[in-house]
């Protein structure tokens, strides 16, 4: 598919991301390579690393791949200095490290939740933390008047509540708030642009895998309002458009990517009956008013 960005909208940037060896953020990492930027990765598996660096150095792509952990700050640290060392810059960070699983509450331990939110959030937040000193305008090589941009990949889950999802619904509804704190207070005085990215259900991706088994694919689509899953691409677009000029003046927003699904509800009265019920009605209210003059109805 022809992207419908130039290919030049990100030349001269670097950019690092964090889970972006598979899934949705490998398509993210790929469409900024593609679209002129020099990319880093952080992950945990190197394995997962080599593969996706081979993947986009083939593609043209100047990228490396970087061991770590999110939940330590010292991991954080390390690779964000690796990144500017290695490409002499960061311009933009997308913070896409994620955990998640199915678990009822009563069978999620204290555990379980704080490594979700331990990953989600704090990652979030010690990635961004670390970072701050080289995204700031007048920062590590870049411009005295301009700083970088922060990207934090969320999801809808904490919109209303989610089945199975506690841990994960409680974590994301932390990185929206940091998404807007950091929006508000490192826009006002380094100009650095904080915004996100609410993916819905990503087809082919390892979370849709593994929340979603194929199995269910014809009743989950039923309630989808676009009757369809999204596309990595369609995030990584989302993500194209946050990093470039386009959206130069969008700050503390996160765009939600669903397709309409975090506003569906189930159809509990069928189309077909519902036109017949309001026929009944209609035919009642005439007869109940037969003979009243049109103008005092």
């Amino acid at each position: 598919m022809e992207s419908p960005f130039k290919g030049d909208i990100l030349n001269g940037q670097v950019a690092l991301v964090t889970g972006g060896g598979s899934g949705i953020c490998f398509e993210i990492t790929r469409q900024l390579g593609l679209h002129g930027a020099s990319v880093a990765i952080m992950g945990r598996r190197r394995q997962v690393l080599d593969a996706a660096v081979s993947a986009l150095s083939k593609e043209g792509i100047k990228a490396i791949g970087l061991e770590g952990d999110v939940r330590k700050q010292e991991d954080a640290r390390r690779v964000i200095e690796a990144t500017v060392d290695h490409f002499g810059r960061l311009d933009i960070l997308v913070n896409g490290a994620a955990g998640n699983f199915l678990a009822s509450p009563e069978d999620l331990s204290p555990k379980g939740l704080r490594t979700v939110v331990d990953i989600d959030a704090i990652g979030t937040y010690t990635m961004s933390y670390e970072a701050l000193k080289y995204l700031k305008k007048g920062g590590p090589g870049r411009d005295p008047s301009k700083g970088g941009i922060i990207i934090n990949i969320s999801a809808t889950l904490h919109y209303s509540a989610s089945w199975y999802q506690l841990h994960v619904a409680a974590a994301k509804a932390a990185v929206d708030s940091i998404t807007r704190s950091l929006a508000l207070e490192w826009g006002t005085d380094y100009d650095i642009r904080v915004n996100g990215i609410a993916p819905g259900p990503i087809g082919d991706t390892p979370g849709m895998r593994k929340l979603a088994p194929e199995e269910m694919g014809p009743k989950f689509r039923e309630e989808m309002p676009l009757y369809k899953l999204g596309e990595k691409l369609d995030i990584a677009n989302a993500a194209l458009y946050l990093a470039s000029e386009a959206g130069k003046y969008v700050n503390g927003t996160v765009i939600v990517v669903d397709g309409g699904l975090w506003l569906s509800q189930p159809r509990y009265i069928k189309k077909e009956e519902v036109k017949a019920l309001s026929r009944v009605i209609e035919q009642k209210v005439r007869k109940t008013n037969v003979g009243v003059p049109s103008s005092k109805l």
